[in-house]
């Protein structure tokens, strides 16, 4: 086991992580549940080049800035490891995930699997949104703004200025 892995990590602080390409409503919803529980939330920016994402990392981790403004608890830190490899180098245990449909289980099952393999103290916390943000993706987002249709109201009103 490696160094960190032994050390007992915080229970009050998670990561939240994605591409946030853009952030959506849907994304700000977990956010906002999840320090209801924990004291400190890390939204984690991923690189994800291999998603080519439609707004590149300054951009994106901009909209994150711009969306959590004034909501204290919350840090804004781009990556790009390993997200068990991040959370194991902040001492940090608990790794939130976002589930909106059965589609959404299974493949964030395995994740939460393979992350707790490589640190057996990580925990994954799976929080499905609110039923009317259910719906919400940044891959839906992306497809409106992409075909110029109305997107405005899926996404936090503070990123429309930084677009």
């Amino acid at each position: 086991m490696e160094k960190n892995q032994n050390k007992i990590a915080s229970y009050k602080r998670a990561i939240y992580s994605g591409t946030f390409d853009p952030i959506t409503v849907g994304h700000m919803d977990i956010i906002r549940r999840a320090l209801n529980i924990f004291d400190e939330v890390i939204v984690a920016v991923a690189i994800s080049e291999s998603k080519k994402p439609m707004f590149d990392l300054n951009k994106r981790v901009e909209f994150v800035e711009a969306a959590t403004v004034g909501m204290e608890g919350v840090i804004i830190k781009p990556f790009d490891t390993l997200l068990v490899e991040l959370a194991t180098s902040m001492e940090i245990n608990t790794i939130i995930r976002g589930l909106r449909a059965v589609s959404d289980f299974e493949f964030e099952l395995q994740m939460g699997y393979a992350n707790a393999s490589i640190n057996p103290i990580i925990e994954t916390v799976y929080l499905m949104p609110t039923l009317e943000n259910a719906f919400v993706s940044s891959t839906i987002v992306r497809e409106i703004i992409k075909f110029e249709g109305k997107f405005e109201h899926l996404v936090p009103e503070e990123i429309l200025t930084c677009m």
